[in-house]
């Protein structure tokens, strides 16, 4: 691990010699070691300067990966404890609504996924939010795919009427549902702009704690807002 780091700190490449200095190796040490790393691809040897390899470019990847879904995953968690609501992060991938991460307790609990996410976009927040996020025919082949159906007697009864509300829907507004998708609970999500991927944050109430959705969702965008800079890259998970 000490000559994997060392490797790292020389951009240009680094010899053996100079390796088994820095990490306090004794040269033979060092050369038995760096072959090993040079033949499980961790390094790679090129006119005799040692290089990071293929495989420790995937580690460095991965935990790079990892860094930024516990950024999310800990920005969630601030929000639900200081909003005292249970937070959800969706992005529109390939064709389909994917939550990616869930942030609730015990005592403020996320909504049940008791109809498919994936096929009731239409009717709960955070895919009304997403889809109004989508061009014409983004919209169109999704609803092909996950047709209009209501769910709730209060949930949008037809293609029509959702490609209206999605129309009329301010371009980075919030957006807010009563009881669409489950009876008992309302939302509200808000769109985020990373790259050209459709996402969104969102939170969700008891419908007997309905008057406290508009400023819980002006909280959490003004949260957003201050954390927007360093979450930027982290939210493409």
């Amino acid at each position: 691990m000490r000559l994997l780091e060392s490797v790292a700190e020389h951009e240009h490449g680094a010899p053996a010699k100079q390796l088994a200095r820095e990490t306090g190796l004794a040269l033979p040490t060092a050369y038995h070691l760096l072959r090993t790393l040079v033949h499980e691809g961790y390094l790679r040897r090129d006119k005799g300067l040692f290089f990071l390899g293929e495989a420790a470019e995937r580690l460095s990847s991965s935990g790079a990966e990892q860094k930024r879904r516990s950024t999310v995953v800990d920005a969630l968690a601030h929000w639900r404890d200081l909003i005292g609501v249970p937070v959800y992060y969706a992005q529109y991938r390939d064709g389909e609504i994917e939550v990616l991460c869930v942030s609730d307790s015990p005592a403020n609990p996320a909504v049940e996924e008791w109809a498919d996410f994936r096929e009731t976009g239409h009717a709960h927040a955070i895919g009304q939010c997403l889809l109004a996020q989508l061009d014409d025919e983004g919209r169109r082949d999704h609803l092909d795919r996950y047709p209009v159906r209501s769910i709730t007697p209060y949930t949008v009864r037809d293609d029509h009427s959702l490609l209206r509300r999605l129309e009329r829907t301010a371009r980075m507004g919030p957006v807010i549902e009563r009881q669409e998708y489950a009876l008992g609970t309302v939302c509200a999500a808000i769109p985020i702009t990373v790259g050209n991927a459709a996402s969104t944050m969102a939170i969700s109430l008891p419908a007997h704690q309905a008057d406290r959705l508009v400023a819980a969702t002006q909280q959490l965008q003004e949260e957003i807002g201050r954390l927007m800079g360093s979450l930027a890259i982290s939210i493409s998970i």
